[in-house]
């Protein structure tokens, strides 16, 4: 899975796993926030988002986590490691 072609083509959903506070301070572009520790409990919300969901976080270490988690109850997803990463493809052209 080419993370980076998902963003540019706006194949998925962005989903950035940090805090309510550090997502209000920036992010990604069309993005929605799912906090780490929500995914559990908003499993069915994420299962009805157009997929590949592209999930960033600071660093992409709990991107990465997210990415584990919902890999393996069978949503096809990908770390798109810092937010700011996201943002820099999504001004990238094709």
């Amino acid at each position: 899975m080419n993370t980076e072609k998902i963003i540019k083509e706006k194949q998925g959903t962005i989903v950035d796993v940090r805090t309510k506070e550090e997502f209000k301070g920036g992010s990604a572009e069309g993005s929605i926030n799912i906090p780490l520790q929500e995914i559990q409990q908003r499993m069915d919300e994420l299962k009805n988002l157009k997929q590949p969901l592209v999930l960033c976080c600071a660093s992409g270490n709990r991107s990465g986590q997210a990415t584990q988690f919902l890999s393996q109850q069978g949503i096809e997803c990908c770390n798109g490691g810092s937010w700011l990463d996201v943002n820099y493809y999504q001004t990238q052209t094709l």
